[in-house]
């Protein structure tokens, strides 16, 4: 039998228990969130709504009504000459890994920050034994800028941070129409 199909779409408030669960799982088992603690539903809310009210994509991927990931795009900084460059997270139920979820949630996530004027996206990878997260960025153009060594203390072990970019657009050839 042929799996239903996955839709990526934006998140709706609905989806928070979901969300919640699947970044709930991951803080406690997984290297890519350095958060040693995990937040409420209250807090997940907060969080979506500061990325949506700066009109930044939330979106989660969900197949038969079951939501399997989600990803966002927020400024990497947030100074206002930071404006056009966003840092991704995307996060997977555990069940969902390995089925190219992570893969189409990026560059969906991409492909509508593009779309909104963004030039630069940064991945900024927890663990450098990330190999997932590294090669579904790798996989979809962004390039390894850096390394942070040792840059955080989870699970009794010293912990990398991976950096990658990927240009947007017309990335820093010119500047932005509304650069003022």
């Amino acid at each position: 039998m042929t799996p239903s199909p996955l839709v990526i779409r934006p998140s709706e408030a609905a989806d928070l228990p979901a969300i919640t669960a699947i970044y709930g799982w991951n803080v406690l088992n997984g290297t890519g969130t350095f958060e040693l603690d995990v937040p409420d539903e209250a807090e997940m809310s907060r969080r979506r709504d500061d990325v949506l009210v700066k009109a930044l994509p939330w979106l989660v991927a969900e197949r038969d009504g079951v939501v399997l990931g989600y990803a966002y795009a927020n400024h990497f900084r947030p100074r206002r000459a930071y404006r056009f460059c966003l840092e991704d997270s995307i996060y997977l139920a555990d069940a969902a890994r390995g089925q190219g979820v992570g893969t189409l949630l990026l560059a969906e996530l991409v492909a509508r920050c593009e779309a909104a004027g963004a030039r630069q996206m940064l991945a900024v990878i927890g663990d450098s034994a990330n190999a997932g997260s590294i090669g579904v960025h790798r996989a979809l153009g962004f390039e390894h800028t850096g390394l942070l060594r040792s840059a955080g203390w989870k699970f009794g072990r010293w912990l990398d941070v991976v950096l990658m970019q990927k240009s947007l657009g017309l990335g820093d050839s010119n500047a932005p129409a509304d650069a003022a």
